[in-house]
């Protein structure tokens, strides 16, 4: 790769170090800094720190792959998601933003789910924690495989050394800053992603003579929307349209509505994070779909479809914008994993250390520093087990991106709606909802229960049967379970309350 490509990158690389070395003076001296940057992060940040952490990797590489494989069936993939996240900022991030700090200032989801039943040190908060870190190990590994693949194609370096590349930055960053640190190397990421899912396919398009040309070329290989809507099934448009359903639930998501400034603010971000992912989801498809044209119109040989990307940066720009691009790919993924590790970290630290210590009434307590200090032990060992699931370079990001979306979508996305929502939720419902919800996804995907040894996730996505499950296991419980505590109560009506005083 030239030169110029590589000083983009230097570039780049030691930006993202100097964002983590400024955040690292302003807001990690305690665990509420550390871990939600202490709650006033402004709404431009969080739009794009959401977004950006949100898409990642598989936003340039993961989606403009489906669509180059599939045609318009990624697109229903694309309507989901955006219906989902709209839900999540109308539904969820006022109530969460409120309710997190009425309940004795929770810092972390398994912290909330815990003290939204005066349980700070319960079971739940344990096994939800659990459950972030194994599926963000799982989740943060995509990125991981992503990193390896881009520095495979791009640079030929080996892909293994790709991958500690990649986590060597991310992992530097996110030691330093916490929160802020995440939060505002996102939004810079977040701006790069916006200028390079605009600029690549539209300068891909110009290389036809019309639109009807690249349309003619593409549907080659690809059916047009009339054909591809004659042979969508009911059950393949819910499985394309459910992932919409993962936003609930998902931790480095939700967890930036915690953080926001006030409930005030969350109207500015969401018209800026929803502008945001129209364009650059609209890019990515638009980029699957140039190249599908491309390919056949030019005899452009793709042997993996999610590098579709990195092949137009390299093939249509100069090189130094393709260094600028290149960057754009790593800022996706690298936005996403800091999140991942960061939130693992937190459970790690607040929901499971700090609880066993709690209930040692014999152990002293840890200062704030401590706490801080074993948060970052936590980023770097949640990282190192990323990196023993990435080695694999068979592996897909699309593919391991849908089976943790699935699980946290199912595992939380319907207990933090009740918990937000329903007075009457009970302690044990939250547990069993939480658990069946995990556990229906994970036998979806792993069970080989249909003929050949295939899984249920090869008829429908898992997110749905496991959102389902979870949602009629916390009502149903909830019904037959003895009515919460008056103090629990009196928290959710002084939540209410708030939220409504904010409001006005």
């Amino acid at each position: 790769m030239p030169m110029e490509s590589y000083l983009s990158l230097a570039v780049y690389f030691i930006a993202m170090l100097g964002i983590g070395l400024f955040a690292y003076r302003q807001s990690t001296s305690d665990i509420s800094g550390y871990i939600l940057g202490g709650r006033q992060v402004s709404p431009q940040v969080t739009a794009l720190s959401a977004g950006a952490s949100d898409m990642s990797g598989w936003m340039l590489m993961g989606l403009p792959g489906a669509m180059y494989l599939t045609g318009f069936d990624a697109v229903y993939i694309a309507i989901g998601l955006v219906a989902g996240a709209l839900a999540n900022y109308l539904l969820v991030a006022p109530k969460l933003r409120v309710y997190t700090e009425v309940a004795n200032d929770s810092l972390t989801v398994p912290e909330f789910f815990a003290k939204r039943f005066n349980t700070p040190n319960s079971s739940l908060r344990i096994v939800s924690a659990v459950i972030i870190v194994l599926f963000f190990t799982l989740y943060t590994s995509a990125g991981l495989v992503a990193g390896g693949k881009l520095f495979e194609s791009a640079f030929s370096v080996d892909y293994q050394l790709g991958l500690f590349i990649t986590l060597g930055v991310v992992v530097s960053y996110t030691l330093l800053g916490g929160f802020l640190a995440v939060s505002l190397t996102d939004f810079v990421q977040g701006c790069i992603m916006f200028v390079a899912l605009v600029l690549v396919p539209i300068v891909a398009f110009t290389e036809f003579d019309s639109v009807s040309q690249m349309t003619s070329a593409a549907y080659q290989s690809v059916p047009n929307f009339s054909e591809s809507l004659e042979t969508l099934t009911i059950v393949g448009l819910l499985s394309s349209l459910g992932w919409g359903l993962g936003y609930f639930g998902q931790p480095h998501i939700i967890v930036r509505f915690m953080a926001i400034r006030s409930v005030n603010a969350i109207g500015t971000a969401r018209n800026i994070g929803m502008s945001w992912m129209l364009v650059t989801i609209i890019g990515a498809l638009a980029t699957g779909f140039v190249g599908i044209a491309y390919a056949n119109q030019f005899g452009l040989a793709v042997d993996d479809p999610e590098t579709i990307f990195i092949i137009f940066s390299q093939l249509l720009f100069h090189p130094l914008i393709s260094g600028f691009l290149m960057a754009a790919i790593l800022a996706a993924i690298m936005s996403t994993i800091s999140s991942q590790l960061l939130v693992s970290a937190s459970s790690l630290t607040e929901d499971i250390y700090r609880v066993m210590v709690n209930k040692k009434s014999s152990t002293k307590a840890l200062t704030e520093k401590q706490t801080v200090t074993i948060g970052r032990y936590g980023v770097a060992g949640v990282a190192v087990v990323a990196l023993l699931l990435a080695m694999d370079a068979s592996n897909t990001i699309l593919s391991l991106v849908s089976n943790a979306w699935a699980g946290f979508g199912a595992a939380f996305g319907p207990l933090v709606l009740f918990c937000l929502y329903k007075k009457d939720l009970t302690a044990k419902a939250a547990m069993a909802g939480m658990i069946s919800g995990a556990v229906t996804v994970l036998f979806w995907i792993y069970a080989p229960v249909l003929a050949d040894g295939k899984t249920l996730s090869s008829v429908i996505y898992e997110i749905i049967p496991g959102f389902a499950v979870s949602t009629l296991t916390l009502y149903v419980v909830s019904r037959f379970s003895e009515n919460p505590s008056s103090n629990v109560q009196a928290t959710f009506a002084q939540a209410s309350e708030e939220l409504a005083n904010q409001q006005s």
